[in-house]
């Protein structure tokens, strides 16, 4: 017999970490090689953890509200299979850094994860004052919990130049505050989606810089289509079509002819992406999932419509996998549902922009000098500016608007 650890697994790209949502299994319980032992809460998907072996659960080292790294344990096994996996990296396994090279101690000392910038924030402590524990000077969660536990204070921080090679100490700024709460007040602990939610959202305000575009449209031909032939659609297909199948066709046009907006900022460099998948946004309860509609650009509006309701289904029956929620490029989200006329959406980081697809209202609107009731929509682009401007953001709603107003029943097929 031997002990094994089981580790937490990436759960798709670019994800670091993830959150112990709940455990499936106690100490002692015995498990076989792929059953479900932990549900993992990320940016990205909700998902069940396997055991990688079989055997007897021995120690679980994660409570369930923690997030942990990727890499990390969460719990050890004993078992009779042989382990010949590659150990994770542990933190504190990490090769120390050289003392005496500045520029290798800060190499990692601006990349946090979304957990620490969010627990920073929440605690209004300034990250350029925090000396980092991880590699490169890297920033972790236990160094931010450390210093809430010391009520605050961080470690004096020691800079080297080459002008001057004295060395210069900083004093701690940051202070913590506290929200006092009265009688009748209720504290609800931000756990599993919401925190998730809150920790991207995070990320997004303080690394994108956003400005706002909006266009009114006049929707009239596309509803009284859509409106004709919805009964027919719902009796041969089973599902529903929506208006929404319509936008994100619309939306899936406009980045082919302007793929400028199809793009993610990374450092130096902007990446325009080749293929156009679509993020939407769903919700289930109180949870709300991001699923991608990939190479929407190539279905048509049955097929678009077909992979709202499966995804929507998916998201409510918690079958969403971690395929489901990667590759978006730019997202569409269907605010309209809730009788919004106007909004501005945070950028679903690391994309460029989003659109909000607001409520359909009829209006009077005046067209050769007569009033006359029209149905119109409000378009919402938050954009990120570095990546975007006004000019080429302007042509994209332009041009989207163009092909929205001219949808009737001889210019597009369902089918």
């Amino acid at each position: 017999m031997s002990i094994a650890k089981i580790t937490m697994p990436q759960l798709g790209e670019s994800v670091t970490e993830g959150t112990i949502s709940s455990w499936l299994v106690n100490v002692g319980d015995k498990v076989n090689k792929y059953d479900p032992i932990a549900e993992v809460l990320t940016d990205k998907v909700n998902a069940e953890v396997p055991s990688s072996y079989t055997g007897m659960i021995t120690e679980i080292n994660a409570a369930e509200g923690d997030t942990i790294s990727v890499g990390e344990l969460m719990c050890t096994i004993e078992t009779d299979e042989v382990d010949n996996s590659k150990p994770a990296l542990e933190f504190n396994d990490a090769p120390k850094v050289k003392e005496n090279s500045t520029q290798e101690n800060d190499s990692m000392k601006k990349r946090y994860s979304p957990a620490v910038m969010r627990l920073a924030q929440e605690h209004h402590i300034n990250l350029n004052d925090v000396m980092g524990s991880g590699r490169g000077g890297r920033i972790t969660r236990k160094d931010i919990e450390k210093i809430i536990a010391s009520g605050g204070k961080t470690e004096e921080k020691e800079r080297v130049s080459e002008e001057n090679p004295q060395k210069i100490v900083i004093p701690p700024q940051n202070k913590l505050q506290h929200t006092t709460t009265s009688s009748g007040d209720k504290e609800i602990s931000v756990t599993g989606v919401r925190k998730a939610i809150a920790q991207n959202m995070v990320q997004s305000k303080q690394e994108i810089p956003h400005a706002w575009m909006t266009v009114e449209v006049d929707v009239t031909d596309l509803v009284a289509y859509r409106n004709k032939v919805k009964n027919e659609f719902k009796q041969e297909e089973g599902y529903n079509l929506t208006y929404f199948a319509f936008f994100v066709k619309a939306v899936a046009q406009a980045l082919k002819k302007f793929p400028q907006l199809n793009s993610t900022w990374q450092q130096d460099n902007i990446i325009q992406k080749k293929a156009v998948n679509l993020s939407i946004a769903v919700a289930s309860n109180e949870e709300l999932f991001v699923p991608v509609i990939k190479h929407a650009d190539e279905k048509n509006i049955k097929g678009i419509a077909r992979e709202i309701h499966e995804l929507a289904l998916k998201a409510r029956d918690k079958r969403l996998k971690g395929e489901d929620m990667e590759g978006g490029t730019f997202t569409v989200n269907n605010t309209g549902t809730f009788g919004s006329v106007q909004s501005m959406g945070i950028i679903n980081h690391p994309q460029a922009a989003i659109l909000q697809v607001e409520s359909i209202v009829k209006r009077p609107v005046i067209i050769d000098d007569m009033f006359a009731a029209r149905n119109m929509v409000n378009l919402c682009l938050s954009l990120d500016h570095r990546v975007l401007d006004g000019l080429i953001c302007g042509k994209f709603l332009s041009y989207l608007k163009e092909l929205l107003e001219s949808m009737n029943e001889e210019t597009i097929q369902i089918y």
